[in-house]
């Protein structure tokens, strides 16, 4: 298939799905909707991004072009409307993680609307070290007006920031940070993934077995592994006063998967009582858990507890002091315990039960989602097909839809690269 000129449209196709002619001059590997699902946006292994709108007619037309990575682009956000109308976020190899803002008063398909900023993106964050990062997610509290920015890179650290002012996108504190995983070996295939717990707060049930309603929750895919992360309230003695801060556990760890974990999704809809997460996994099966809090919580002394630091803001607060590793260097240093190592004081255990066990032709999948109220869902895999799953009332995962990519046509499905 030969590719689209910038103006030209995105055709429907006879059985009703767009067939997206991306138009890009190399291999697409990372796509988004917005909100509202009139807006599309594609990023290339050519560094660059593309974004298109739904017309009245249905029809899709180029927005704007800009290269927006020197190197090939691995993921792409739209963030959420409460924060900005259209704020874009990307990441790619050459490291550095980007928010992308647009200005509407300038012409369309200039290359300038998400680029007005003297070439340069709002917000740019680079790698602390030679690991890229690979994947990303954002959370946006719209009641307390948090932001929330989890990145994982090719060493296995996770680091969350935090950015309490919507309206100030340059203003991002780092909240925790924390090894999943052991650093992969050099020429190694890799494999990591993060996706934030889409709900606004914890389901009830966890909320009663003691996790604070602002807890955050964390999907990560960690090479051959998947596990559940949340964050805690940890206490700070401080020359001021108190003070607190959130530090990041590891809750729970979903197992079974016989490859790498390729990509992860966690279903909205914290009235369920428990979680609901999926991993798609290159020994070619979906897998789908259920995650509930369990009774046991631990007991550690407040002492230990106000040792910690997590965050350079506390540092700050502290006068610079810093008594204990924190961040990479506590993983590192074991200061993180798994779960069967015992808990602490504010850590609420979960158990993970696998319910589906989704059979992908015996091919890798690739890529996964949920639909809005977590009772569809959509993988991808190297068969070329997108499947569509439904939940049933006993918890397992019916299939009920098959859309095999149209010969010849590798954009409408992309194939992505081993990373």
């Amino acid at each position: 298939m030969s590719p689209m000129m910038e103006d030209d449209p995105i055709d429907a196709d006879q059985d009703g799905f767009m067939l997206l002619q991306h138009g890009h001059r190399d291999m697409v590997e990372a796509v988004a909707f917005n909100s509202y699902g009139d807006r599309f946006a594609s990023g290339s292994v050519d560094g660059k991004i593309k974004v298109y709108n739904r017309h009245r007619d249905m029809s899709w037309n180029l927005c704007d072009t800009w290269g927006a990575h020197t190197a090939e682009i691995l993921q792409i956000q739209w963030l959420p409307t409460a924060i900005h109308p259209s704020l874009l976020a990307s990441i790619g190899t050459d490291g550095k993680f980007k928010l992308w803002v647009e200005d509407p008063t300038l012409s369309p398909q200039k290359g300038r609307r998400f680029n007005s900023h003297s070439s340069k993106p709002v917000f740019e964050l680079r790698s602390p070290s030679r690991s890229p990062f690979l994947s990303f997610s954002i959370s946006h509290n719209p009641e307390t007006h948090h932001t929330y920015l989890a990145l994982i890179n090719r060493s296995g650290v996770l680091v969350v920031w935090e950015n309490e002012f919507a309206e100030n996108l340059e203003s991002w504190t780092e909240v925790d940070s924390v090894n999943v995983c052991e650093k992969p070996g050099r020429g190694e295939e890799t494999s990591f993934r993060v996706q934030f717990d889409p709900s606004l707060e914890p389901c009830y049930t966890a909320l009663r077995h003691g996790v604070p309603r602002d807890a955050l929750g964390i999907v990560v895919a960690s090479m051959d592994r998947a596990s559940i992360w949340r964050t805690k309230e940890v206490s700070h003695n401080v020359s001021l006063g108190h003070s607190s801060s959130k530090e990041l556990y590891l809750a729970a760890e979903l197992k079974g998967h016989r490859g790498l974990v390729r990509d992860v999704a966690w279903a909205s809809g914290s009235m369920r009582g428990f979680d609901v997460v999926a991993t798609a996994c290159k020994d070619g099966f979906v897998r789908v858990f259920q995650v509930a809090a369990t009774e046991g919580k631990g007991r550690r002394s407040r002492s230990r507890v106000a040792e910690r630091d997590v965050s350079p803001r506390r540092r700050e607060e502290n006068g610079g002091q810093r008594n204990v590793p924190s961040g990479i260097g506590a993983g590192l240093a074991g200061a993180r315990q798994r779960p069967e190592e015992g808990v602490r004081e504010g850590e609420v255990m979960h158990v993970a039960k696998e319910v589906s066990k989704l059979d992908n032709n015996k091919m890798p999948v690739w890529r996964l989602h949920f639909d809005a109220d977590g009772q569809m869902l959509a993988s991808v895999g190297d068969d070329g097909k997108l499947l569509m799953w439904r939940r049933e009332p006993n918890d397992l995962n019916k299939r009920i839809s098959s859309q095999e990519s149209p010969p010849g046509s590798m954009d409408n499905l992309p194939h992505y690269p081993a990373r």
